[in-house]
């Protein structure tokens, strides 16, 4: 059996260098994750568990540097920064972040593969986050097999149950806002859908018999999102 190809997000606003990325790293071999902004990038980082992340610092809704900074509260995945600016000043700030590379836009492909093969090359081995597990004894998820059980039986889900349980857990403990989930699950044509998100969590909440008024695991922040309860 083949090794699945590594995925690579790519996190920037310019639609001209998602697409010439998209068609560089996809002609390498790689699968390829594409987002136009820090929302949707941290949003795809949780969900889809990227092997790499190029990130541009020149962001529409936050800057790069902060972007990094959040993903290094929950995973060390290798991230590449992007920017046009090439003062010294600012790749030390990127580097002494948290980020694994710095290339200066405009940049050729072929570096920016070797660049890439080098990351991923020398990326320490990590244990698989927490994240991707839960058990408490009562409610046990496994994210790498796609498996719920409640109390020891498999707990059958339709799969936009499973998606928002999936990306609830893998930020457990934070609130994730009804837009990520959204448009991560439906799609960026639906973020003011919230009667979508409302029924699916409803029906979640049955299933796992979670009383919204005592949760156990599931958490309205109103008005804001969701929380999975980890602790």
């Amino acid at each position: 059996m083949t090794a699945a190809a590594p995925c690579v997000l790519v996190i920037d606003d310019e639609a001209q260098i998602r697409k010439f990325l998209d068609i560089g790293l996809r002609a390498e071999g790689y699968e390829v994750v594409l987002a136009a902004n820090a929302e949707e990038g941290l949003a795809k980082a949780a969900t889809r568990s990227p092997d790499l992340v190029i990130l541009d610092i020149g962001l529409p809704d936050r800057e790069g540097h902060e972007v990094l900074k959040e993903l290094r509260q929950w995973t060390q995945v290798p991230v590449l920064m992007l920017s046009v600016r090439d003062a010294e000043s600012e790749k030390v700030r990127a580097l002494d972040a948290g980020a694994n590379d710095y290339v200066t836009k405009p940049f050729g492909i072929q570096e920016l593969m070797a660049r890439l093969r080098a990351l991923l090359r020398n990326r320490p081995g990590e244990p698989e986050p927490a994240a991707q597990r839960y058990d408490d004894g009562r409610l046990a998820i496994d994210l790498a097999r796609r498996e719920v059980h409640l109390d020891g039986e498999a707990l059958p889900l339709t799969r936009k149950e499973y998606a928002v349980l999936a990306m609830l857990l893998r930020h457990a403990g934070r609130v994730v806002t009804q837009q990520q989930l959204l448009r991560e699950i439906w799609g960026p044509t639906h973020v003011q859908d919230t009667h979508y998100l409302r029924i699916v969590l409803g029906k979640l909440r049955q299933k796992l018999g979670d009383d919204p008024a005592e949760p156990r695991w599931l958490k309205t922040e109103p008005g804001v999102g969701y929380r999975f309860l980890a602790g």
